[in-house]
């Protein structure tokens, strides 16, 4: 395993494996216990042609703690986008660096850095997937239920890469996903398929319906995500009135079971595809999960690089 393109690349114990190290190196820290041994010298590209506050905090301050030093690298950086092949990038870029991690639009540019690089690349967001994201959400489901397999997790709204990814790594730990969204928004037919393979081999199930109501019933976890993704902003509106009905209210999350929690990848917009009172209420866990990126990608990160 050398890289994390997209979560159908590993496997069940991988990520099992990755979960286990990240809860041992979030117990760590938090009880004073440093790491800065484990990518001592080790140097980490970060790709940003998108922009973020949770993935470039958590992977620059991840990177310090384990002891290695971060790169930021931005659009306006770079020749990557303006003239110079991805190929040529991760040629050059392997000769300085450990290790990529690459937020972009195209699911093929991270492909096409990991085929042509020889060091590891990390899928930091594109709009087909977001591993990273998942692997912290597994991570914080597992402290709240102490386990994954069987549990129900419900996603209503857009059908995006953060769906996509919990399709594949849900089904993955033998859960039984759901996904909501409004007639025309599918997921990814390949994470799809890949995700019903899983889940036959693992004992889950997955199940695509325009029903928020029959997605949330019975459900442990219930997640959402914006309905505007970055570069969306013209089409708030329109969207807006397409995902009418699709709003995690009270009223929804009274369907859950009640121990369910509430969970969202932030950022996250209160009054459209989340009520306040939800988000900031007692099942909400969004900012522990927004924590565990840092811990999950320091996981990520000692299992590629270390």
């Amino acid at each position: 395993m050398k890289h994390l393109l997209c979560l159908s690349d590993w496997s069940s114990t991988d990520i099992l494996e990755t979960l286990d190290l990240a809860d041992k190196l979030k117990y760590e820290v938090k009880n004073g216990i440093r790491h800065d041994h484990l990518l001592q010298g080790k140097t980490l590209g970060m790709i940003f042609m998108k922009s973020s506050t949770r993935t470039r905090v958590s992977f620059e301050v991840g990177m310090v703690q384990l002891g290695g030093y971060p790169l930021f690298l931005s659009s306006n950086d770079i020749q990557l986008g303006r003239g110079e092949t991805v190929a040529d990038t991760a040629r050059t870029l392997s000769r300085y660096l450990d290790g990529i991690m690459i937020r972009t639009f195209k699911q093929s540019d991270v492909e096409d850095l990991a085929l042509c690089g020889s060091i590891p690349v990390i899928n930091g967001l594109t709009d087909l997937q977001h591993p990273c994201q998942v692997l912290a959400d597994l991570q914080t489901i597992r402290e709240y239920k102490k386990c994954l397999k069987g549990l129900k997790i419900a996603y209503v709204g857009d059908s995006n890469n953060v769906a996509n990814s919990l399709l594949i790594g849900c089904a993955k730990m033998g859960m039984h996903v759901v996904v909501a969204s409004p007639s025309g928004f599918t997921c990814d037919a390949a994470s799809v398929a890949c995700a019903e393979h899983a889940s036959a081999a693992f004992g889950g199930s997955v199940l695509l319906t325009a029903s928020p109501q029959e997605a949330v019933s019975d459900a442990d976890v219930v997640y959402t995500d914006t309905w505007v993704s970055m570069g969306m902003e013209a089409a708030k509106a329109d969207r807006v009135k397409q995902f009418t009905g699709f709003e995690v209210d009270a009223a929804l999350m009274s369907r859950a079971k009640p121990d369910a929690i509430f969970m969202h990848c932030l950022p996250a917009y209160r009054g459209v595809e989340v009520a306040a009172d939800v988000i900031d209420g007692p099942q909400s866990v969004v900012f522990d999960e927004a924590e565990n990126r840092l811990h999950a990608q320091k996981a990520v990160m000692v299992r590629l690089m270390g």
